[in-house]
């Protein structure tokens, strides 16, 4: 157990029974009352933010959270297998974890896994990646001229907006967090 004072942004705590990651984390003295911790915190499993405010003694349990890249092996139902890139040990990590971003991951892809304890809590992408169009509509000369776009299937099967000059066999790099294209690669 630690002291409110010792927590700090980016720590993870378990509030209520439940893992929440510290956004935000202010002291504040009110005038002629007592000091106390301002707290914004988003659950690790559902993404919902919770606000708190923690006295300066008020016990509070900091949880040890270990980060490590992994290498994306396969798909496994509902799981994903992951490799750890020193040990060779490998992890079933649930497909919820990775949100949205899953649709870019592509197999032998590094991917960033935080653990608490033995149980994986926050999986991500790289922020971005580079992937091949397997199929676009032809582009046709003198379109690179306006900021128009077409939609292009990537390897992954991800469908995402290109400008029309993109064909398909082209490399694209896509920012996984919003899932739009960044450039072409060359």
């Amino acid at each position: 157990m630690a002291k409110a004072s010792e927590v700090k942004s980016g720590n993870v705590l378990r509030f209520n029974g439940e893992l929440v990651s510290v956004e935000e984390y202010i002291h504040r003295t009110p005038g002629n009352l007592r000091a106390f911790y301002q707290a914004r915190m988003r659950n690790v499993k559902t993404g919902k933010i919770v606000e708190y405010r923690f006295r300066t003694d008020e016990e509070v349990t900091i949880c040890r959270v270990e980060t490590s890249d992994y290498q994306y092996l396969y798909e496994d139902g509902d799981y994903l297998v992951v490799m750890d890139n020193e040990t060779f040990e490998q992890y079933n990590i649930p497909k919820l974890l990775f949100g949205s971003s899953i649709k870019f991951l592509k197999e032998g892809m590094n991917v960033t896994i935080a653990f608490e304890s033995d149980e994986p809590i926050v999986a991500s992408l790289p922020n971005s990646v580079e992937l091949e169009i397997t199929y676009s509509e032809p582009a046709v000369k003198g379109d690179t001229s306006t900021s128009a776009l077409k939609y292009a299937t990537l390897e992954t099967g991800a469908e995402i907006r290109v400008p029309l000059f993109i064909n398909q066999g082209e490399r694209v790099k896509i920012d996984t967090k919003t899932g739009e294209y960044m450039e072409r690669v060359k």
